[in-house]
Protein backbone atom coordinates (compact mmCIF):
# COMPACT_ATOMS: atom_id res chain seq x y z
CA UNK A 1 0.00 0.00 0.00
CA UNK A 2 3.06 2.49 0.52
CA UNK A 3 4.23 1.70 -2.87
CA UNK A 4 0.63 2.82 -4.29
CA UNK A 5 0.86 5.75 -1.74
CA UNK A 6 3.92 7.39 -3.34
CA UNK A 7 2.56 5.92 -7.38
CA UNK A 8 -0.38 8.05 -7.20
CA UNK A 9 1.37 11.31 -6.16
CA UNK A 10 3.97 10.67 -9.03
CA UNK A 11 3.18 10.21 -12.75
CA UNK A 12 0.30 7.96 -13.65
CA UNK A 13 1.46 6.95 -17.71
CA UNK A 14 -1.99 6.35 -19.71
CA UNK A 15 -1.19 3.98 -22.21
CA UNK A 16 -1.89 4.12 -25.95
CA UNK A 17 -3.73 0.26 -26.87
CA UNK A 18 -1.89 -0.47 -29.80
CA UNK A 19 -3.28 -1.84 -33.05
CA UNK A 20 -2.34 -4.31 -35.59
CA UNK A 21 -2.74 -4.23 -39.17
CA UNK A 22 -6.37 -5.37 -39.32
CA UNK A 23 -7.07 -2.99 -36.66
CA UNK A 24 -6.92 -6.08 -33.33
CA UNK A 25 -5.45 -5.24 -30.47
CA UNK A 26 -1.68 -5.72 -30.31
CA UNK A 27 -0.23 -5.60 -26.43
CA UNK A 28 2.96 -7.26 -27.31
CA UNK A 29 3.77 -3.76 -29.26
CA UNK A 30 3.73 -1.42 -25.67
CA UNK A 31 6.54 -3.81 -24.17
CA UNK A 32 9.28 -1.30 -25.34
CA UNK A 33 7.21 1.79 -24.08
CA UNK A 34 6.44 0.21 -20.90
CA UNK A 35 10.09 -0.64 -20.66
CA UNK A 36 11.74 2.64 -21.54
CA UNK A 37 8.82 4.61 -19.01
CA UNK A 38 9.67 2.63 -16.19
CA UNK A 39 12.86 2.83 -16.68
CA UNK A 40 12.70 6.66 -16.93
CA UNK A 41 10.92 6.65 -13.60
CA UNK A 42 6.87 6.92 -14.48
CA UNK A 43 5.67 5.76 -11.32
CA UNK A 44 2.41 4.00 -12.29
CA UNK A 45 1.27 2.95 -15.71
CA UNK A 46 -2.66 3.39 -15.99
CA UNK A 47 -4.26 0.72 -18.54
CA UNK A 48 -7.98 1.59 -20.17
CA UNK A 49 -7.56 5.14 -19.24
CA UNK A 50 -8.35 7.30 -22.35
CA UNK A 51 -5.40 7.47 -24.07
CA UNK A 52 -5.72 3.81 -24.73
CA UNK A 53 -9.18 4.56 -26.11
CA UNK A 54 -11.08 2.44 -23.50
CA UNK A 55 -14.21 3.93 -25.50
CA UNK A 56 -13.42 2.58 -28.55
CA UNK A 57 -12.54 -0.92 -27.20
CA UNK A 58 -15.09 -3.53 -26.40
CA UNK A 59 -15.15 -4.99 -22.85
CA UNK A 60 -13.10 -7.91 -23.72
CA UNK A 61 -10.75 -6.05 -25.46
CA UNK A 62 -10.21 -3.96 -21.85
CA UNK A 63 -9.99 -7.30 -20.29
CA UNK A 64 -7.08 -8.52 -22.43
CA UNK A 65 -5.19 -4.96 -22.39
CA UNK A 66 -5.26 -5.31 -18.32
CA UNK A 67 -4.30 -8.74 -18.10
CA UNK A 68 -1.45 -8.02 -20.30
CA UNK A 69 -0.23 -4.69 -19.24
CA UNK A 70 0.54 -6.53 -15.61
CA UNK A 71 1.94 -9.25 -17.40
CA UNK A 72 4.38 -6.56 -18.91
CA UNK A 73 4.86 -4.63 -15.88
CA UNK A 74 5.16 -7.73 -14.12
CA UNK A 75 5.66 -6.16 -10.52
CA UNK A 76 8.15 -3.76 -11.34
CA UNK A 77 5.27 -0.62 -10.39
CA UNK A 78 1.81 -0.90 -8.99
CA UNK A 79 -0.88 -0.64 -12.08
CA UNK A 80 -4.12 1.19 -12.07
CA UNK A 81 -6.99 -0.36 -14.20
CA UNK A 82 -9.33 1.80 -16.10
CA UNK A 83 -13.13 0.69 -15.64
CA UNK A 84 -16.49 2.13 -16.74
CA UNK A 85 -19.25 2.36 -18.95
CA UNK A 86 -22.69 0.34 -18.20
CA UNK A 87 -22.75 -1.14 -14.72
CA UNK A 88 -22.03 -4.75 -15.52
CA UNK A 89 -19.52 -4.07 -17.92
CA UNK A 90 -17.72 -2.01 -15.59
CA UNK A 91 -18.13 -4.71 -12.91
CA UNK A 92 -16.57 -7.50 -15.46
CA UNK A 93 -13.64 -5.43 -15.79
CA UNK A 94 -13.43 -4.58 -12.20
CA UNK A 95 -12.98 -8.33 -11.35
CA UNK A 96 -10.81 -8.91 -14.54
CA UNK A 97 -8.39 -6.57 -13.10
CA UNK A 98 -8.24 -7.91 -10.04
CA UNK A 99 -7.68 -11.39 -11.36
CA UNK A 100 -4.54 -9.61 -13.46
CA UNK A 101 -2.94 -8.38 -10.60
CA UNK A 102 -3.70 -4.10 -10.78
CA UNK A 103 -3.35 -2.47 -7.57
CA UNK A 104 -6.13 -0.35 -7.57
CA UNK A 105 -8.84 0.53 -10.42
CA UNK A 106 -9.60 4.10 -11.88
CA UNK A 107 -13.04 4.61 -12.29
CA UNK A 108 -14.17 6.88 -15.27
CA UNK A 109 -17.11 8.85 -14.66
CA UNK A 110 -20.06 7.40 -16.24
CA UNK A 111 -21.24 9.47 -19.39
CA UNK A 112 -24.89 8.25 -19.04
CA UNK A 113 -27.14 11.01 -20.28
CA UNK A 114 -29.34 10.34 -17.50
CA UNK A 115 -26.17 9.75 -14.65
CA UNK A 116 -26.87 10.90 -11.36
CA UNK A 117 -24.62 11.98 -8.05
CA UNK A 118 -26.10 9.46 -5.98
CA UNK A 119 -26.75 6.88 -8.92
CA UNK A 120 -22.92 7.44 -9.25
CA UNK A 121 -22.16 6.35 -5.18
CA UNK A 122 -23.74 3.26 -6.03
CA UNK A 123 -22.05 2.24 -9.18
CA UNK A 124 -18.60 3.38 -7.44
CA UNK A 125 -20.05 0.76 -4.88
CA UNK A 126 -20.78 -1.98 -7.36
CA UNK A 127 -17.59 -1.95 -8.82
CA UNK A 128 -16.06 -1.63 -5.54
CA UNK A 129 -17.55 -4.72 -4.13
CA UNK A 130 -16.50 -6.91 -7.87
CA UNK A 131 -13.14 -5.92 -7.41
CA UNK A 132 -13.03 -6.83 -4.12
CA UNK A 133 -12.26 -4.64 -2.57
CA UNK A 134 -9.48 -2.97 -4.95
CA UNK A 135 -8.63 0.50 -3.99
CA UNK A 136 -10.33 2.87 -6.03
CA UNK A 137 -9.31 6.42 -7.66
CA UNK A 138 -12.36 8.40 -9.25
CA UNK A 139 -11.77 9.80 -12.64
CA UNK A 140 -13.19 12.99 -12.37
CA UNK A 141 -14.34 15.09 -15.83
CA UNK A 142 -17.31 16.94 -14.81
CA UNK A 143 -17.08 19.07 -11.63
CA UNK A 144 -20.52 20.63 -12.30
CA UNK A 145 -22.06 17.47 -10.07
CA UNK A 146 -21.21 19.95 -7.28
CA UNK A 147 -18.90 19.94 -4.41
CA UNK A 148 -21.41 17.91 -1.76
CA UNK A 149 -21.74 15.53 -4.60
CA UNK A 150 -17.79 14.84 -5.34
CA UNK A 151 -18.08 14.78 -1.20
CA UNK A 152 -20.44 11.97 -0.81
CA UNK A 153 -18.08 9.70 -3.43
CA UNK A 154 -15.15 10.32 -2.38
CA UNK A 155 -16.35 9.03 1.31
CA UNK A 156 -17.66 5.85 -0.50
CA UNK A 157 -15.71 2.88 0.96
CA UNK A 158 -12.86 2.03 -0.80
CA UNK A 159 -12.11 5.26 -2.78
CA UNK A 160 -8.39 5.95 -2.15
CA UNK A 161 -8.34 9.50 -4.61
CA UNK A 162 -9.84 11.54 -7.10
CA UNK A 163 -7.92 12.42 -10.87
CA UNK A 164 -8.99 15.70 -11.17
CA UNK A 165 -9.54 16.23 -15.27
CA UNK A 166 -11.25 19.86 -15.57
CA UNK A 167 -9.55 22.97 -15.68
CA UNK A 168 -10.62 24.24 -12.64
CA UNK A 169 -8.11 24.84 -9.66
CA UNK A 170 -10.10 26.56 -7.63
CA UNK A 171 -13.37 24.15 -7.37
CA UNK A 172 -10.07 21.43 -7.45
CA UNK A 173 -9.38 23.48 -4.22
CA UNK A 174 -13.03 23.61 -2.25
CA UNK A 175 -13.77 19.42 -3.17
CA UNK A 176 -10.36 18.79 -1.67
CA UNK A 177 -11.18 21.32 1.64
CA UNK A 178 -14.85 19.21 1.77
CA UNK A 179 -13.26 15.77 1.44
CA UNK A 180 -11.23 14.02 4.11
CA UNK A 181 -7.38 14.49 4.40
CA UNK A 182 -6.69 11.18 3.22
CA UNK A 183 -8.29 11.61 0.42
CA UNK A 184 -5.29 11.58 -2.62
CA UNK A 185 -5.85 14.36 -5.57
CA UNK A 186 -4.36 13.99 -8.75
CA UNK A 187 -4.13 16.26 -11.35
CA UNK A 188 -5.77 14.60 -15.06
CA UNK A 189 -5.30 17.31 -17.41
CA UNK A 190 -1.29 16.28 -18.00
CA UNK A 191 1.61 18.28 -17.44
CA UNK A 192 0.20 21.62 -19.00
CA UNK A 193 -2.05 21.64 -16.23
CA UNK A 194 0.10 20.61 -13.03
CA UNK A 195 1.54 23.57 -11.77
CA UNK A 196 -2.20 25.28 -11.01
CA UNK A 197 -3.15 21.66 -10.00
CA UNK A 198 -0.29 21.75 -7.49
CA UNK A 199 -0.08 25.25 -6.43
CA UNK A 200 -4.22 24.33 -4.61
CA UNK A 201 -2.80 20.61 -3.37
CA UNK A 202 -2.75 18.01 -5.98
CA UNK A 203 0.36 16.16 -6.23
CA UNK A 204 1.41 13.98 -9.20
CA UNK A 205 -0.48 14.24 -12.99
CA UNK A 206 -1.55 11.85 -15.88
CA UNK A 207 0.54 11.66 -18.83
CA UNK A 208 0.30 10.86 -22.48
CA UNK A 209 3.37 12.19 -23.35
CA UNK A 210 5.46 9.52 -21.26
CA UNK A 211 4.83 7.12 -24.42
CA UNK A 212 7.11 9.01 -25.97
CA UNK A 213 9.27 11.15 -23.78
CA UNK A 214 8.64 9.94 -20.33
CA UNK A 215 12.42 11.23 -19.57
CA UNK A 216 10.76 15.00 -19.70
CA UNK A 217 7.22 14.09 -17.46
CA UNK A 218 9.83 12.74 -15.02
CA UNK A 219 11.62 15.77 -14.99
CA UNK A 220 9.08 18.08 -14.48
CA UNK A 221 7.38 15.81 -11.57
CA UNK A 222 10.56 16.07 -9.83
CA UNK A 223 10.42 20.08 -10.50
CA UNK A 224 7.18 20.45 -9.29
CA UNK A 225 7.69 18.51 -5.81
CA UNK A 226 10.46 20.53 -5.34
CA UNK A 227 8.42 23.60 -5.47
CA UNK A 228 10.19 24.87 -8.31
CA UNK A 229 8.02 25.88 -10.53
CA UNK A 230 9.74 28.39 -12.52
CA UNK A 231 12.15 25.53 -13.78
CA UNK A 232 8.33 23.27 -14.50
CA UNK A 233 6.83 25.89 -16.77
CA UNK A 234 10.10 26.16 -18.41
CA UNK A 235 10.17 22.25 -19.14
CA UNK A 236 6.50 22.29 -19.71
CA UNK A 237 6.83 24.98 -22.36
CA UNK A 238 9.47 23.25 -24.40
CA UNK A 239 6.22 20.23 -24.82
CA UNK A 240 3.40 22.19 -24.83
CA UNK A 241 3.16 22.32 -28.77
CA UNK A 242 2.63 18.07 -28.21
CA UNK A 243 -0.04 19.14 -26.05
CA UNK A 244 -2.02 21.83 -28.48
CA UNK A 245 -1.95 19.56 -31.09
CA UNK A 246 -3.47 16.90 -28.89
CA UNK A 247 -6.31 19.55 -27.82
CA UNK A 248 -7.44 20.45 -31.56
CA UNK A 249 -10.65 19.01 -33.26
CA UNK A 250 -12.48 19.41 -29.86
CA UNK A 251 -9.73 16.94 -28.40
CA UNK A 252 -10.19 14.56 -30.75
CA UNK A 253 -6.55 14.58 -31.87
CA UNK A 254 -5.15 13.67 -28.31
CA UNK A 255 -4.69 10.28 -29.37
CA UNK A 256 -4.18 10.64 -32.72
CA UNK A 257 -0.90 12.83 -31.74
CA UNK A 258 0.18 10.29 -29.62
CA UNK A 259 0.17 7.46 -31.71
CA UNK A 260 1.67 9.63 -34.88
CA UNK A 261 4.57 10.77 -32.52
CA UNK A 262 5.17 6.82 -31.91
CA UNK A 263 5.04 6.14 -35.58
CA UNK A 264 7.15 8.79 -36.39
CA UNK A 265 9.83 7.60 -33.66
CA UNK A 266 9.89 3.86 -34.75
CA UNK A 267 6.87 2.37 -32.44
CA UNK A 268 4.39 1.87 -34.58
CA UNK A 269 1.56 1.71 -32.38
CA UNK A 270 -1.40 1.37 -35.07
CA UNK A 271 -4.10 4.45 -36.02
CA UNK A 272 -6.73 5.16 -33.49
CA UNK A 273 -10.52 4.16 -34.11
CA UNK A 274 -13.49 6.15 -35.02
CA UNK A 275 -15.06 8.34 -33.74
CA UNK A 276 -11.30 9.83 -32.78
CA UNK A 277 -9.94 11.75 -35.95
CA UNK A 278 -7.53 9.90 -37.84
CA UNK A 279 -4.69 11.07 -39.13
CA UNK A 280 -2.94 14.09 -38.84
CA UNK A 281 -3.81 16.89 -40.90
CA UNK A 282 -0.81 18.01 -43.16
CA UNK A 283 -0.43 21.47 -41.09
CA UNK A 284 -0.91 19.02 -37.36
CA UNK A 285 1.92 16.81 -38.89
CA UNK A 286 4.28 19.65 -39.51
CA UNK A 287 3.68 20.69 -36.26
CA UNK A 288 4.47 17.23 -34.70
CA UNK A 289 7.87 16.88 -36.80
CA UNK A 290 8.98 20.16 -35.96
CA UNK A 291 8.47 19.43 -32.36
CA UNK A 292 9.93 15.56 -32.40
CA UNK A 293 13.24 17.64 -33.70
CA UNK A 294 13.08 20.10 -31.55
CA UNK A 295 13.54 17.88 -28.74
CA UNK A 296 15.47 15.29 -29.84
CA UNK A 297 13.09 12.73 -30.59
CA UNK A 298 13.02 11.71 -34.27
Amino acid sequence: MQDLNAALTGISGILVTPYDAEGEIAPARLAPIIDRALGAGMHIPVVNGNTGEFYALTTDEACTMVREVCAMVDGRAPVLGGVGRGIRDACRLARASAEAGASALMIHQPPDPFVSPRGTVDYVKAVSDASGGLPIMLYLRNDAIGTGAIADLCATPGVKGVKWATPNPLKLAEAKAACDPAIVWVGGLAEVWAPPFYAVGARGFTSGLINIWPERSVSIHAALEAGDYPRANALIAEMRAFEVIRAEELNGTNVTAVKAALQATGHDCGPTRPPSAWPLTAKQTEAMTAFLRRSGLA
